[in-house]
């Protein structure tokens, strides 16, 4: 079996063993090479897990080790909504019965993005840190797959060197969509990307797109005094979404003073000194100072040699893979953004930390996709796994469906936040849990418990008899359930 050793912060190692196989692999491992195109969370669980498991690993990197969508998107993003919720939590201090003293709060944007880049800087550092201390070789470049087993790499001074390798994982993540009818200058039309180095506080921003992103970014800068808009081309914000969680917000975003145009797509940008005009595909135009767009993103899979080696692409450009991480050629892997599965973080770390295994011969337990919980992190945050009311009403399923507000919970009411419910779908004859839905504070933290319950099987009677600590939010959970 190998060494057991330490590595960083206390982390379990095993040294390289002389040979290891699994019954159910026909192949030998002495040497086994995998090369991992792409260092964002799929790719560095990846990486640590094969090479803690006796693999040589070769990570390319084109940009930070940390990967693009985590470190240019999902931290910045959620840090800024912690300075948003942070001035939440003051003007809630008042009714807690704090003296919050003379005049508002206000944000320094300077101080958010320099502690924005300190984050991101920090955590590649880390995560860089950690990869190196497993043995796994890191190189900053671009690969592309020359055959399913021989990856060309071009590093960044411009050298170049092709590896030979036993298996190939592509998790190369995704960028953001940008419109053909929007030219972005990252001063008055920005990209999601570029909201993290404003200067100034816009005084007025239109935000295109009322997906997850859209309406993460209409909280962050409602919540931190910018007057907003929001173009929605669908009836209700977060289409895809239970329409009762989406109203929930929409609730609360028009109590903050955000506009909401429904039905509104947008099609054009005209651009001035003095700010922007936004124009919609039904005549309706929107002035604003500035304008962010946020209408998806679009995985990196271009200029990898995919095709060329008979790896299956869409014409999305999204890579198609199994529950078990695998394309359609044998050798070649694919995780994170770049396939065709849900773009969570959560998932691509998972998706990695598998096909570590896979790769190296260890059994595995499939992804049940059906049991991964998602959260949005607004105010109320939002969070919901398995099967959704509006889907299962579509298909005609049966389900029995019981909810809680938040403001019969005790907790909620003594923190002066009882906004929000519980939801829990369950089966009518058998009373296993088939999903849930959250909108409250603490939402993305609850959804673990539902998540557990409905991969595993759980009965509604297993989430009554846990018992919750008391005064707690977990409570109405249980009440839910009851």
């Amino acid at each position: 079996m190998g060494v057991m050793g330490w590595g960083r912060a206390g982390a379990p190692r095993l040294a390289p063993p002389v040979f290891r196989s699994h019954p159910s692999s026909s192949w030998y491992l002495l040497g086994m090479h995998i090369v991992i195109i792409g260092g964002g969370p799929a790719g560095n669980m990846a990486a640590t897990t094969a090479a803690r498991l006796g693999a040589e690993v070769t990570l390319l990197e084109k940009d930070l080790v940390g990967g693009g969508a985590h470190l240019l998107d999902c931290i910045p993003s959620k840090a800024m909504v912690a300075t948003g919720n942070a001035l939440s939590a003051v003007g809630r201090a008042r009714v807690l019965g704090i003296d919050v003293g003379p005049g508002e709060p206000s944000v320094d944007l300077r101080r958010v993005a320099s502690r924005i880049t300190e984050l991101t800087q920090g955590l590649s550092a880390t995560i860089s840190e950690e990869l190196s201390s497993q043995g796994v070789r890191i190189l900053h470049g671009t690969g592309r797959l020359v055959d399913p087993t021989s990856v060309a790499v071009t590093l960044v001074d411009g050298t170049e060197e092709v590896l030979a390798c036993d298996a190939v994982l592509v998790s190369t993540g995704s960028r953001p969509r940008l419109p053909e009818w929007a030219e972005v200058d990252g001063t008055r039309v920005l990209s999601s990307r570029d909201a993290y180095s404003l200067a100034d506080l816009p005084e007025h921003i239109v935000i295109v797109g009322s997906g997850v992103t859209g309406v993460e970014f209409v909280h962050i800068f409602s919540s931190i005094g910018c007057r907003v808009t929001l173009v929605a081309s669908r009836r209700h914000v977060l289409p895809g979404k239970d329409p009762e969680v989406a109203y929930a917000l929409e609730e609360v975003l028009v109590s903050r003073g955000v506009d909401i145009l429904k039905g509104a797509r947008a099609s054009g940008i005209d651009v001035s000194e003095g700010g922007v005009m936004v124009h919609t595909n039904d005549g309706r135009v929107v002035a604003g100072s500035h304008v962010l767009l946020a209408i998806g993103s679009i995985p990196n899979s271009d200029g990898l040699g995919l095709e060329g080696i008979g790896v299956k692409v869409l014409d999305s450009g999204h890579i198609p893979i199994d529950e078990m991480g695998r394309t359609n050629v044998p050798t070649v892997y694919a995780a994170g953004d770049v396939t065709d599965k849900m773009p969570l973080s959560s998932l691509a770390a998972a998706q990695g930390r598998m096909i570590g295994r896979i790769v190296t011969g260890r059994p595995v337990t499939p992804i049940d996709y059906g049991a991964v919980a998602q959260a949005i992190f607004t105010d109320p945050e939002i969070a919901d796994v398995g099967v959704a009311e509006a889907d299962a009403f579509s298909q005609g399923r049966k389900i029995r469906v019981t909810k809680v507000p938040f403001s019969a919970n005790p907790k909620a009411l003594i923190e002066a936040d009882p906004g929000g419910f519980v939801k829990i779908l369950s089966d009518p004859l058998t009373a296993e849990v088939l999903g849930g839905s959250i909108v409250g504070t603490n939402a993305a933290e609850l959804i673990s418990a539902l998540a557990l319950a409905v991969r595993s099987g759980l009965k509604v009677k297993d989430v009554v008899e846990n018992l919750n600590v008391h005064p707690s939010l977990s409570e109405s959970l249980a009440d839910a359930a009851e």
